[in-house]
């Protein structure tokens, strides 16, 4: 199968299908930018398992996403997309670069979801936009933007729920939208959503469960990566 792309913790095949692609999850990891870098044995699977549960848990909830079926451990077929350029944030309590930039304590319980919008580009260092800059870039049309901020926010309803039955507070989660091919005409949930991508907190304890205890050396980071997809496949059982 041909290599379509290779980001920082997932390649994309070629398959026999047109519209149809095998997203492989790596176990590399990286944190601020690529600046920090390293190999962890299982993230992959452990990733691409917490994804694939979330998704299909999502998909019964009426959210609509690119997955299309499951592989092996650490692959999926998902339905080509053409991403937008565009991260989606959503924040629920204070945590990372909104505690720099607002000089809120860490935890502190916002009053309502706080999206924002990065424009998703490594050489820029994925800056924070708004929709003047998302107009000017050509990133989105404003229909799409509505659509992206809404559905996020659902999104967020299903998972702060999800999560809490999980015995985990969802502080915040980044999810990224692709058009459907060949038309175009469906912007959907792609990417991945795991513990590389959310922030998730222990709700008696505040312990960390993410990548940030990669970003700031906390260690145990499989362990923990464990133990949220145990905590998910659990909830989902229940």
């Amino acid at each position: 199968m041909t290599l379509l792309y290779e980001g920082k913790a997932k390649r994309l095949y070629d398959t026999d299908e047109p519209n149809i692609v095998r997203m492989e999850f790596k176990d590399e990891a990286t944190a601020f930018n690529a600046e920090k870098k390293a190999v962890f044995a299982d993230k992959g699977r452990l990733n691409k398992a917490v994804t694939l549960a979330l998704y299909k848990m999502l998909e019964k909830e009426g959210v609509r996403t690119h997955f299309y079926a499951d592989q092996d451990d650490v692959n999926m077929l998902v339905r080509r997309v053409e991403i937008v350029q565009i991260e989606l944030v959503v924040r629920n309590y204070v945590a990372g670069s909104l505690q720099k930039r607002t000089g809120l304590p860490e935890g502190h319980k916002l009053r309502q979801p706080i999206v924002e919008t990065y424009y998703k580009d490594d050489a820029l260092g994925d800056p924070i936009i708004n929709d003047d800059h998302i107009r000017e870039l050509e990133l989105a049309t404003p229909d799409e933007l509505a659509h992206m901020r809404e559905a996020g926010l659902e999104v967020n309803r299903i998972m702060t729920g999800f999560f809490e039955k999980a015995g985990m507070k969802l502080v915040d989660f980044k999810l990224e939208y692709g058009r459907l091919l060949p038309d175009k005409t469906e912007v959907v949930l792609a990417d991945e959503i795991s513990p590389d991508t959310c922030r998730l907190w222990d709700l008696e304890t505040g312990e960390k469960m993410d990548k940030d205890r990669f970003r700031q050396d906390l260690g145990q980071v499989m362990e923990k990566y464990a133990e949220v997809l145990t905590r998910v496949e659990n909830a989902i059982g229940s």
